[in-house]
């Protein structure tokens, strides 16, 4: 049987798996806050990572870090777009510091590419203990689920869907469906045709958030990362036809004000704005 389905089933009957002041997610609205949405650190800059409800991580980079104790004891999801360090680097940590606060395993979601490069140089022993087997391997602190691109999971009444991405190892963005809207999440990416198919099919799609990493006079090195430069972003953005609000992520310590300029420039028809730490969504 499904693991979501049973966790679903777990707590109805009381057993939410988190410690005793765990709350009930919204039921008229999804809310998705930003944690993080740097290309780097350095002072109040935080690395990937999108907290919906209270509960679930679209990737876990360094914004996981300034939730309280309480509050990292009370994700129980994490769906990761793909294995760099500044979009997984607190994975470790949540699991080591909160398992002993916790009835059920944290949940890490992704493809099967995705998830066989954490287990393999992550969670190896080496870099990290394997939390799939502490305490043992029948009740372990952690799981991992393998998820595929366009089927999606429901986690009560909210549904994350993986979407394509083209990066410089295997990579997705996510679509959140909430009550009221959408939201698509990109990942890391370059140019992509497959997005913009999900993109132009999402119904009540509400935000876009859309990564630019680098300034146009970083073109050549945007594109052999795999990465967009705002050049590249208006063309990509030519290709959609919903009408989401534009949020770019992902900018450059010390070059966002630049990009931005050039975001704005390039690509001002869309309004994109820059997205920021402590954002809020409600979908």
């Amino acid at each position: 049987m499904d693991r979501v389905t049973v966790l679903h089933r777990d707590r109805s009957q009381g057993d939410t798996g988190r410690g005793p002041e765990a709350p009930v997610v919204p039921a008229l609205a999804t809310k998705v806050k930003v944690l993080g949405c740097s290309g780097g650190i350095g002072g109040a800059l935080r690395t990937t990572a999108l907290l919906v409800d209270d509960d679930i991580l679209i990737d876990a980079g360094t914004g996981v870090g300034d939730l309280s104790l309480e509050s990292l004891a009370r994700i129980d999801h994490v769906f990761v777009t793909h294995s760099h360090l500044d979009h997984v680097t607190s994975i470790p940590f949540l699991v080591d510091t909160v398992c002993w606060m916790r009835r059920s395993p944290l949940i890490v979601y992704g493809i099967k590419e995705v998830l066989d490069i954490l287990r393999a140089h992550l969670f190896n022993w080496k870099i990290w203990p394997d939390f799939t087997q502490i305490p043992d391997g029948d009740k372990p602190f952690m799981v991992y689920r393998e998820i595929r691109v366009g089927e999606p999971v429901e986690i009560r009444g909210r549904k994350f869907t993986a979407i394509p991405a083209n990066h410089t190892v295997p990579a997705v963005g996510y679509s959140v469906q909430g009550p009221r809207a959408a939201l698509i999440f990109t990942g890391d990416t370059c140019i992509n045709d497959g997005l913009w198919k999900v993109v132009n099919a999402t119904r009540n799609l509400k935000y876009l958030i859309i990564e630019t990493a680098f300034s146009n006079k970083e073109r050549d090195i945007a594109i052999a990362s795999k990465h967009l430069c705002p050049q590249m972003l208006a063309e990509e953005l030519e290709k959609m036809r919903a009408e989401p609000e534009v949020f770019i992520t992902h900018l450059k310590p010390g070059e966002g004000a630049l990009t931005m300029k050039e975001v704005t420039h390039a690509a001002g028809r869309w309004r994109p704005r820059m997205l920021e730490n402590n954002q809020e969504f409600s979908l």
